[in-house]
This record gives structure tokens, C-alpha cells and sequence, in this order.
């Protein structure tokens, strides 16, 4: 199949290149020639637009950062709505609104083009082992029709609903990620001021009913002080602004989620901005008096 890839930054790269592997056609484009490079030299063909990948795919697959980005390279001059036909498929596999996810596959229906909202959970290392959770909004019809090309890229591949919903439950995601980043930090915390091997306490909690993915990778980061990125903070602080925007759009009260975004914006406002977003133990920690 003929398929565009917009977006190849750290997880639109190894997408791209895992759907070439797979034997498709791909057409990319990035705002930085250089990120085109590594894969003109593998295979795919790089392109000057937006608009130029998509006028050459049967779907188009997009991948940025925010929302703004996504309406940028949808309906901008030289955007992918400028060049994909009626009849093609596009896919936005970034985190953005809900809300304005349904906006835009209303916009792109009137010009006969259908839009799937695919968001991922799995980090960079599920982008780059096509392992990755993809969470899809739309019509099952064209689910269906796209759903060979996720299995390029991920193995959990679950259509939520209609348009929109895949960002929810990327949302939800993000929610549960980041409540229970929190919740280790603070229990790690609790067993430091009393006195108690926090690494000890980790291990204990890792063989009962509080163990998880988020004790397991991210308590690690907690004890070794090391926060170097998996998922940096300011992209978790993005995603965790669309989950309150959305939920002050809906007058849903979201107190855990509100409280560790505040801790987010304390990462963010001591520069923290590129650390991984375990960093909220960093947090905790000041406001706790704990030094280390």
C-alpha cells in the first residue's frame, strides 16, 4: 500500500520506517530536511510538502507534538488536506484534543476524506520494536481497512469508538500514568523519612497488589536519581493540560490529575522540562525536606 508519514521526530521515525519494512510504499515528510535523511537512504521517498506525501498515499499517517501542530499540518498552505484524495484514509497518531480531533474529521468528511485518531502509549522503544498500544477513534469500516498498517506498529490495537475516542483513552492513559507516578513517589518518600530502605520497600510492593509497569520502570528511576528521558516531562505536562482542558470543557472534577499537573509545572519552572516525568519525585521531595 501506498502510505504517507508526516512527523519524524524520536517516535514518528521508527513508525515510518517499521511500515516500509513491512513492504509499503512510504512517502515522509518532516520540517527538517535532515530528519528525512535515514530514511531516503533506507527506501522511502521524501517529500517537499505535506501535501505532496499525501497526494501519492492511499493514508496518511501524522505525527507531531500538540494539537496547533496537527491543525498546521492538516489545513496549512502545503498541508496534507491540500493534497489527500477523496476516498484516502488519514490517521492522527499524535496526542492531541478530543474535541478538536472531532472538529478536524468533520472538516476533512466534507472534502471526502476519512480520519482516524490512532495515539500510542509505549514510548520510543515500542516505536522502535512496533510494539506499541494504539488507541484508534472512527469508523470500524475504515478501521479495518487501516488496521494491517497498525500491525506494522504496534500489538494491543483496540478501536475505542468513534471519532475522538482514541484520544480519550489516550487521555485516560495519561491520567492513570501520571496519578500513579505520584502515588510511587510518595510512598518511596514516606519509606525515606521513616527510617526505611526505599529500594527494600519497592521490591516488597513489586510481589503484591501494589505492583506495577510505573513502580517497576519509573520507582527505579526514583532510587537511582536518574531521570534521564524516556518520556520527558514537558510532553507529559502537554498531554496532562489537553486532559484538564477537556475536563473543564465537560465540568469534570479531576483532583489527582490536577494536583500532579501543578507538580508537572514545578518541573517545568526549574528547568526541568526535559527530564523524565518520574522527575515528579524531585518534587515531592522538596516539599517534603528530603536531600539527597
Amino acid at each position: 500500500m501506498n502510505v504517507a508519514f508526516i512527523g519524524l521526530g524520536i517516535m514518528g521515525r521508527p513508525m515510518a520506517l517499521n511500515l516500509h519494512k513491512a513492504g509499503h510504499t512510504v512517502f515522509v515528510h518532516g520540517r527538517r530536511p535532515e530528519s528525512m535523511a535515514p530514511l531516503a537512504q533506507a527506501g522511502c521517498t521524501a517529500c517537499a510538502s505535506a501535501a505532496e506525501a499525501a497526494d501519492q498515499a492511499d493514508v496518511t499517517f501524522i505525527m507531531v507534538s500538540d494539537t496547533k501542530d496537527v491543525e498546521q499540518v492538516l489545513f496549512s498552505e502545503g498541508g496534507v488536506a491540500h493534497g489527500a484524495k477523496p476516498g484516502s484514509v488519514v490517521v492522527d497518531m499524535s496526542t492531541i484534543s478530543p474535541t478538536a480531533t472531532r472538529r478536524y474529521a468533520i472538516d476533512l468528511q466534507a472534502r471526502g476524506i476519512d480520519m482516524l485518531d490512532a495515539p500510542v502509549s509505549g514510548g520510543d522503544v515500542g516505536a522502535i520494536n512496533a510494539t506499541l498500544s494504539i488507541m484508534v477513534g472512527g469508523k470500524p469500516e475504515v478501521f479495518e481497512r487501516v488496521k494491517p498498517l497498525f500491525e506494522a506498529m504496534g500489538k494491543n490495537i483496540v478501536l475505542v469508538g468513534d471519532n475522538g475516542a482514541g484520544q480519550v483513552a489516550k487521555a485516560c492513559n495519561q491520567i492513570v500514568v501520571a496519578v500513579t507516578i505520584e502515588a510511587v513517589a510518595e510512598a518511596l518518600t514516606f519509606a525515606r523519612k521513616n527510617g526505611v530502605d526505599a529500594g527494600k520497600v519497592r521490591d516488597a510492593l513489586m510481589g503484591g497488589f501494589a505492583g506495577s509497569r510505573i513502580l517497576e520502570v519509573h520507582g527505579k528511576r526514583m532510587l537511582d536519581n536518574n531521570y534521564q528521558p524516556g518520556f520527558k516531562t514537558k510532553l507529559h505536562q502537554k498531554d496532562m493540560n489537553i486532559v484538564m482542558e477537556t475536563a473543564k470543557e465537560l465540568g469534570l472534577a479531576l483532583p489527582t490529575a490536577a494536583l500532579v499537573m501543578q507538580h508537572m509545572n514545578a518541573l517545568m519552572g526549574t528547568g526541568d522540562a526535559e527530564l523524565d516525568s518520574a522527575a515528579v519525585m524531585k518534587v515531592v521531595e522538596r516539599i517534603s525536606g528530603v536531600e539527597r
